[in-house]
């Protein structure tokens, strides 16, 4: 069976800044072959966009939420096109 490739962009609330969310974002995604970017908000959210395949996308999220430093309280998930010729997963200063 054929994994369906899926982009979604995700809002993240809670500790997510200044506890090396980015960092362990990037190396979560990079070890389940996403793609896609994440950057710190002025305002203390930090948001990702991040493609592949569904079920890998979820393990992404878990992996975020297992991390003792990280207190995710909330989401806001929009999914969108995917992108064809992204590559890597970077981490946006």
């Amino acid at each position: 069976m054929e994994r369906k490739t899926i982009r979604r962009r995700i809002l993240f609330y809670g500790r997510v800044q200044g506890v090396g969310f980015r960092y362990r974002a990037r190396y979560a995604a990079e070890s389940l072959c996403l793609t896609g970017w994440v950057y710190n908000e002025e305002d203390g959210t930090v948001t990702m966009e991040v493609q592949g395949d569904e079920a890998s996308i979820d393990r992404l999220l878990q992996m975020l939420q297992q991390d003792r430093y990280i207190d995710i309280v909330d989401m806001d998930i929009k999914n969108l096109i995917p992108q064809e010729n992204e590559r890597n997963f970077e981490v946006k200063d």
